[in-house]
This record gives C-alpha cells, structure tokens and sequence, in this order.
C-alpha cells in the first residue's frame, strides 16, 4: 500500500500554504484536503499538484510499503 513519507499538512505550512489559503485560493479541493487530514491517499492529480507546491518528486512524498495483512506469493 502506498503511504506519506512526509506530514504534507505540516510542509505545506512551511511552503506558505495554510488551510485558509489553500481553500481561498482554490489550491487543492477540500475533500483533498480532508483525505491529507485523514492520512489517506489523494488522487494523481492532487499529489501532482502537492508535488507542485513544495517542489518535491513524488518519492519524496510517498513510498510502498508491504501490507502485513496481505499473503504472501508463492
């Protein structure tokens, strides 16, 4: 499963994008902000967008981790 390296709420604080602003001008859509407050996986397009705002390559913001739950492949 995919997962966030980075706390994307908090570097997008220290990029300048608080709640507010992002809301007010229309940065990321608020059901997209809801999901990174929630620690869930955004879209394409929005961690395209993410990858914009703090001028980051994708790797840098999530990684693959193995799910545990999962069974193994023989």
């Amino acid at each position: 499963m995919l997962t966030y390296k980075i706390d994307i709420i908090e570097s997008l604080k220290e990029a300048g994008y608080n709640s507010t602003r992002i809301l007010k001008e229309n940065v990321l859509s608020q059901s997209a902000m809801q999901k990174l407050r929630r620690g869930e996986m955004v879209g394409i397009k929005t961690l395209e967008q993410l990858c914009e705002l703090l001028d980051m390559q994708p790797g840098n913001i999530i990684k693959y981790v193995e799910n545990e739950n999962k069974p193994k492949k023989v």
